[in-house]
């Protein structure tokens, strides 16, 4: 199977954010055994198959994604499997395939434009659609958390995880309206949001946009995930695999952040009075720090591209260390109570 064959279609409507950036940063090469987390439409999978002659295990919790992609493993000629479940259970399903160590791993955090554009997935109220929201299509939804969540809990929802200043007034207003009628559908939630918030000419967003934003990566556990994934990686990564994540949200690559601070670190803070203490051998190497952004022109071109940032580290032969979600700053995010079954 050649390379060309597998190349990615700049004209296909879901070109992947930042492919030759992520491609620079992952340096695919013959042989090695590469995780995709957020298979999606295939974008990445496709790229990272055409780049080197290598194996990919590509995770989505979507079955809709995984069952669209079947035609992108008859084309890899044995170099491709597709595993339905979520990113934070890459160690196991990398067990599953028989692979006991990965050569690197990228995850593009998020929502992916095929979801947000089909209106009965409920991710978006510009088309009115069951407000659902879940990624994996099972457990609870996000109309199970705006009925039955109580005032408190919501406000707490909305806040932390939008960062909505309003959030007392929205949650009260949300639980007063549920009283005379539950919400199923988004348009009416995103109608009494806006009604509530108010709407400035100058306003560049939807008043809607960052509660539904909040539960959204509530229903999902989209930062617990993140954080569940990022312990994995370290786990299972080989020395030299290199680690790559693409995030959309201050809230992502805030937590991202932290954990390449804190594996790349050899000593403890001090001061100039105490000596600093020496830390646990450092997991990861960054040959750059920060992040990495788009180029102008992808930015002109995809409005998702806008916000997109990159961080990577390579992984060093050290023993992983303990997972510990508090350094990430997970405490002060509310858990969702709702009991589901994990995609297995």
């Amino acid at each position: 199977m050649s390379a060309a064959s597998l190349s990615v279609d700049p004209a296909a409507p879901h070109v992947p954010v930042m492919l030759a950036e992520v491609l620079r940063a992952l340096a695919p090469r013959d042989g090695a055994r590469i995780i995709d987390g957020t298979f999606g439409a295939g974008g990445y999978t496709r790229a990272i198959l055409a780049e080197a002659d290598c194996s990919v295990l590509a995770i989505d919790r979507d079955i809709n994604a995984i069952n669209a992609g079947a035609a992108l493993v008859d084309a890899s000629a044995g170099r491709l499997r597709l595993a339905h479940g979520t990113f934070s259970d890459l160690e196991d399903l990398a067990g599953n395939a028989g692979w006991d160590g990965v050569d690197g791993i990228v995850l593009d955090i998020g929502v992916s434009s095929m979801q947000l554009d089909q209106a009965e997935r409920g991710f978006s109220f510009q088309n009115d659609g069951p407000l659902d929201m879940r990624m994996g299509q099972d457990g609870a939804n996000a109309a199970d958390a705006v009925n039955t969540l109580s005032e408190t809990d919501l406000a707490n929802v909305i806040f932390r995880y939008g960062e909505e200043r309003k959030s007392r007034i929205i949650a009260k207003r949300i639980v007063e309206a549920r009283q005379r009628a539950p919400f199923v559908r988004t348009k009416p939630l995103a109608d009494l949001i806006a009604d509530t918030v108010g709407r400035r000419q100058k306003d560049t967003i939807h008043p809607a946009t960052r509660t539904f934003q909040a539960l959204r990566i509530f229903v999902n556990r989209e930062l617990h995930e993140l954080a569940d994934a990022l312990f994995a990686a370290e786990r299972i990564l080989r020395e030299g695999g290199r680690l790559v994540i693409v995030a959309f949200h201050s809230l992502e690559d805030r937590i991202v952040k932290r954990f390449f601070a804190d594996r790349t670190r050899t000593t403890a803070g001090g001061s100039r009075h105490l000596p600093q203490e020496a830390v646990a051998p450092a997991t990861f190497t960054q040959t750059r720090r920060g992040t990495v952004l788009p180029d102008e022109a992808e930015a002109r071109q995809n409005p998702r591209a806008r916000s997109a940032r990159l961080r990577f580290a390579i992984r060093t032969g050290e023993a992983a260390r303990d997972s510990d979600a508090a350094l990430l700053g997970l405490a002060d995010f509310p858990e969702n109570p709702f009991s589901r079954e994990r995609v297995q």
